[in-house]
């Protein structure tokens, strides 16, 4: 999980002016730290008026740098005991159709549009060997896959499911 939004400057532009200055970043590190955090709590981390709290994440949801409030949950205790990365080749003219379909799979959680290799790269948790083979037999081989690669993942090093902001560059050490 993400717990510091140091170093951060601006967020890719989306035609909004989304330049985030001091109060925004402590605004963003203490939801970082507590997602829960009511704006009152906010306003007495953040040194600001609670009006100000308020107007500010409104205008970080307006401009999408908050895309929503989520709860963290860790996969095996939910009854994920693998998760697995596929490469996907694709015939042409039928990527879309293809993904659509895989992304409806509730075991898949992320679908790539990728360079090299691989038309798409595909990330999904399953229970066990039965349901992995499950997907690979019925996702994995829809019409229009031409090729894939399945691996399981062992062991996880890191994995944080929410997007770092970028560095800020004033502050890059």
């Amino acid at each position: 999980m993400i717990r510091s939004v140091e170093d951060i400057e601006e967020l890719p532009n989306s035609g909004a002016d989304m330049t985030l200055d001091s109060t925004d970043r402590a605004i963003l590190q203490a939801l970082l730290e507590d997602s829960r955090a009511s704006q009152r709590e906010l306003s007495r981390i953040v040194g600001v008026a609670q009006g100000t709290i308020t107007n500010r994440l409104k205008k970080l949801e307006s401009q999408n740098i908050i895309q929503g409030y989520s709860v963290v949950l860790d996969p095996e205790s939910v009854g994920w005991s693998m998760t697995i990365m596929a490469g996907l080749r694709i015939a042409k003219g039928k990527m879309i159709n293809v993904q659509q379909k895989i992304a409806a799979d509730p075991r898949v959680f992320s679908v790539y549009d990728v360079t090299g290799d691989w038309d798409s790269m595909v990330l999904a948790r399953v229970r066990d060997r039965a349901d992995l083979d499950d997907l690979t037999k019925t996702v994995f081989t829809l019409e229009g896959v031409t090729r894939s690669f399945t691996h399981v993942v062992l062991n996880t090093v890191k994995e944080d499911g929410f997007a770092k902001p970028a560095p800020d560059k004033n502050n890059e050490e």
